[in-house]
């Protein structure tokens, strides 16, 4: 090898590990096998839409990285170092966070309360310190630029859908995650409350998190997602990048159809 050749060599750029990596994880309920060695790569700054019929696994993989329901077998990465993943808190430690598609709020509880369930701010570790929690609330409210909600000290009964999937999302953003999981976001929402939903997934993406999105709505995955990745009972069947031209593949991917695909992506 030439002089020339060694010093190019050296200082080619080593290549970045994804945010998240998984491989070959695996999990059973009794006989049956949920997940069957599936693979995903997510990057930082990246969304990536994970969809498929029901019962193809996407549920389970996505407890399996959130610690909810820890995988048998396989292997999980963060920023290319092996990690452990037994347990929620592993997940929250590793700069994970997940909404739910119930969201898990508190009706009868303002914004505040429900960001901070769990959480609470105190003073001297004895009164909750509500000026610094409706602070600090206001704070990841306008870091998402949400618009649509009067006051933090609203009730969340009284909010509409898109304003509750706001606030969930808004709760998940405390701590700074590295990565976002949102499980059918866009659920039951109108139009407007969907394109809400949606410019708020766009606006986690521009901050660098990582962004898993499980949705049965093929027209917001191609809205907002970078790749679509297909789960089909329990394996990744196929991912492609979010092209309107690649639609006919996803779609045969999801079903099972034998339709040929143009612009699939290698894992």
């Amino acid at each position: 090898m030439s002089a020339q050749t060694q010093a190019g060599a050296a200082t080619a750029p080593a290549p970045v590990a994804p945010l998240l990596r998984l491989r070959g994880l695996t999990k059973s309920f009794g006989a049956v096998q949920a997940m069957r060695g599936a693979d995903l790569d997510v990057a930082a700054g990246e969304v990536v839409a994970l969809v498929g019929d029901n019962g193809a696994g996407k549920s389970t993989l996505i407890k399996a990285v959130t610690g909810v329901q820890p995988a048998d077998g396989g292997t999980i990465e963060m920023d290319g170092v092996p990690v452990s993943i037994k347990a929620p808190q592993d997940s929250a430690a590793l700069g994970i966070s997940a909404v739910y598609q119930d969201l898990a709020l508190c009706d009868n509880l303002d914004v505040v309360a429900n960001l901070f369930l769990g959480q609470e701010s105190q003073r001297n570790g004895k009164v909750l310190d509500e000026i610094a929690m409706e602070k600090e609330s206001r704070r990841l409210l306008d870091r998402l630029a949400v618009k649509t909600l009067r006051s933090v000290r609203s009730e969340v009964g009284a909010l509409s859908g898109g304003q509750r999937q706001t606030v969930a999302i808004a709760r998940s953003m405390l701590g700074d995650p590295k990565l976002v999981i949102l499980d059918e976001p866009t659920a039951a929402l109108g139009v407007s409350q969907t394109a809400q939903v949606l410019e708020l997934v766009k606006r986690l993406r521009s901050e660098g998190i990582g962004v898993i999105i499980i949705s049965h709505n093929l027209a917001d995955v191609f809205q907002v997602a970078d790749r679509i990745v297909v789960l089909r009972l329990g394996a990744v069947t196929g991912e492609w990048t979010a092209a309107p031209e690649n639609r006919q593949a996803v779609v045969g991917a999801i079903t099972g159809a034998d339709i040929e695909n143009g612009d699939e992506v290698t894992p």
